[in-house]
């Protein structure tokens, strides 16, 4: 599954930059007050800083509903809304004549008409990568993507993207079975294959070059696997299926492919918010 996107693309500069300038952007916002001496305002000049740090902060209509429908404090609402700001500001665009910005269309939370903008995949593949330490090869990173992406809008909304951090980070182990069902099942019809398992997998197993058929060697893996996790034996993994596998055995919830984030990632990433 290709992920083509020259207009949305960035540069390796602007890799690293989701990585790291999170971080530092929050710790300068933080420390601005009082390490940075700035010469006396003027009114153009005070009402520019003004409308800039109201671009990054969070409606109290918003935070309150972004408070009721996740785990996250007022605090930590704030400094994620900054980094969704954030991070929008790196693949905003200007709209084509005649069209509509894909990136001015996804529902902010309390306000499902209201025009927002969004994360495209190519930065949200970088947060995955560079903050979360998920590594994946095309097809599961873009069945990640569809998964947060709730309205399918092709973009990570404020709404998506809060609910995908809450489950991210403070997901009960019931919503994250979910999560991993959800997106191993490529075709969304309540049901995990063979067909599905032999994608998933085989292009995230290291090939050896003295196998002569390496697909063989996956199809007999899918086989293996196919045993374990079918429980009621008609060929196909339901849901209730998955639940029942994972919890005799909690160490096959990602036995399709790497879709959370690790512990070390979640604790480097949550300290950031305090």
């Amino acid at each position: 599954m290709s992920e083509e996107n020259p207009q949305g693309s960035i540069s390796m500069r602007g890799g690293i930059l989701v990585m790291k300038g999170v971080s530092r952007f929050l710790a300068a916002t933080r420390k601005r007050s009082s390490i940075e001496t700035t010469p006396p305002k003027t009114k153009s000049r005070r009402k520019k800083m003004s409308d800039k740090e109201n671009a990054f902060k969070c409606l109290p209509k918003i935070t309150e509903a972004i408070k009721k429908e996740t785990s996250f404090s007022r605090p930590e609402i704030e400094v994620l809304y900054k980094i969704f700001k954030k991070l929008v500001a790196l693949n905003r665009r200007k709209p084509q004549q005649g069209k509509i910005n894909p990136s001015q269309t996804s529902a902010v939370i309390g306000k499902p008409n209201a025009i927002q903008e969004g994360i495209d995949r190519t930065i949200f593949r970088e947060v995955l990568h560079n903050t979360f330490d998920i590594v994946t090869e095309n097809m599961l990173m873009d069945r990640i993507f569809c998964v947060w992406d709730k309205s399918n809008s092709n973009l990570i909304s404020l709404e998506s993207w809060f609910h995908g951090l809450d489950l991210f980070l403070r997901g009960s182990i019931h919503a994250q079975i979910e999560f991993c069902f959800e997106v191993y099942d490529i075709n969304a019809d309540g049901y995990i294959t063979k067909e599905e398992m032999f994608q998933l997998m085989k292009n995230c197993l290291i090939k050896h070059p003295q196998e002569e058929d390496p697909e063989e060697s996956v199809k007999d893996l899918v086989d293996i696997i196919m045993k374990k996790f079918d429980k009621d034996k008609d060929s196909k993994v339901s849901l209730e299926d998955y639940k029942l596998t994972i919890e005799e055995e909690p160490l096959l919830l990602q036995a399709f492919g790497t879709c959370l984030p690790s512990d070390r990632a979640k604790e480097t990433f949550l300290s950031t918010l305090k």
